[in-house]
């Protein structure tokens, strides 16, 4: 009787451990894709800000349509984005026009002191803030998860149920330093 019981708690150990394993696996990957939602959260918030920043610049400078333009393009293709690299890649097309934005706000003084801007400005300084510490954020969920989804013994049932290998949040290397910005 004894003997056939040590098979069966053998079994039951093994299970134990491998959906243990498994629940670790979901959990990691939950804190990545909640990592990922609030990163969305963030670049979603932005891009609702520069509707409101746009219109008050464009009172002051018409003639700027381009660099309007541009921005509102990019803000577009963020909302079309699905993956972490379209994000990026239009993340980094918006971060170059508003920094063409700055650009056009130091040649209109009088738009530098409007109370509206300066809300708006701090706001997006704001927003961009908590952009840059959710992506850290997203990237150090990431980072976890690769990991356990590569270190044996996890990596044989990571495979076997499907656990595959994410993205982290990159953006371009043009884009990684920071705009001046001058009021």
């Amino acid at each position: 009787m004894k003997k056939s019981l040590i098979p069966i708690i053998i079994v039951v150990l093994i299970l134990a451990f491998v959906g243990g394993s498994y629940n670790s696996l979901v959990t990691t990957e939950e804190d990545v894709e909640n990592s990922w939602a609030q990163v969305e959260n963030v670049l979603k918030r932005r891009a609702d800000l520069i509707p409101n920043l746009l219109e008050t610049v464009k009172g002051f400078a018409a003639q700027e349509k381009e660099v309007l333009t541009q921005i509102t393009e990019a803000r577009s293709k963020i909302s079309d984005a699905s993956t972490p690299e379209e994000y990026a890649e239009a993340d980094a097309e918006l971060q170059r026009g508003v920094s063409s934005l700055n650009v056009v706000v130091e040649n209109y003084p009088e738009l530098r002191s409007n109370e509206n801007f300066l809300e708006l400005q701090a706001e997006l300084s704001s927003t961009e803030n908590k952009i840059s510490t959710e992506r850290m954020r997203y990237n150090d969920s990431v980072s976890a998860y690769n990991k356990k989804i590569k270190r044996f013994p996890t990596n044989i049932y990571a495979g076997i149920f499907g656990f595959d290998e994410r993205q982290y949040f990159e953006i371009d290397e043009a884009d990684s330093e920071v705009p001046d910005v001058e009021f």
